[in-house]
């Protein structure tokens, strides 16, 4: 197991932990970590976009005029696509782009990315904020003691001091375990564990 220091709020080593290897120290595939991350881009499409077709337009199905005799092209229908107002051809119609990915695989991903930030010694331990009132301050102070930006910070519990005081921050995210995702911790450049965080996504990845 991969042992890591864990810091407080003040920079300062207090403890160290070790990092499970079955989650932590796994291969990194591009190819599943890109699989995963599409399908978690294009589930937020809501594919709504539609347009009528001429069954769908509202009109009298009345001939506009006599078959032969006035010199016009045959025209049986104001809802017509070739005529204003009328249907549209080959138009867009709704459609889920969701694409599915086992949850094997997504599990694996998961581990992948986590395995990517061990490799890139771009993870960091801390064991708790101590943050006793909304401010946003104070967690950027803290923040800058640990000489981190471009963050991902993953909490156990529902820390709304941490969770409020991190939101005018750029470039700063605050998640629970539950939420954990492939594309989030590739996005940002460093992952900021709580220590107790830590069991919660071995319970959760083993």
């Amino acid at each position: 197991m991969a042992t890591v220091d864990v810091l407080n709020s003040a920079g300062e080593k207090v403890s160290e932990t070790q990092l499970p290897d079955e989650i932590f120290k796994t291969s990194v595939k591009t190819s599943v970590l890109h699989q995963v991350v599409r399908s978690q881009l294009v589930a937020k499409r809501e594919g709504t976009a539609a347009s009528k077709t001429r069954g769908m337009v509202k009109g009298s199905t009345r001939k506009l005029f006599r078959q032969k005799g006035t010199g016009n092209a045959r025209a049986g229908s104001i809802k017509s696509p070739l005529r204003k107002g009328g249907g549209i051809i080959f138009g867009p119609s709704q459609r889920s782009f969701a694409i599915k990915v086992p949850k094997k695989v997504r599990k694996l991903a998961l581990k992948m990315a986590l395995s990517s930030k061990v490799e890139e010694n771009t993870i960091t331990v801390i064991d708790d904020f101590n943050l006793q009132t909304i401010k946003t301050k104070d967690l950027a102070n803290v923040l800058k003691t640990l000489s981190l930006s471009n963050l991902l910070i993953v909490s156990d519990s529902e820390d709304t001091n941490l969770l409020l005081s991190a939101r005018n921050i750029p470039d700063i995210k605050v998640i629970k375990t539950e939420g954990l995702n492939v594309y989030d911790i590739l996005k940002f450049k460093n992952l900021l564990l709580v220590e107790s965080s830590i069991k919660n996504i071995e319970g959760r990845l083993s």
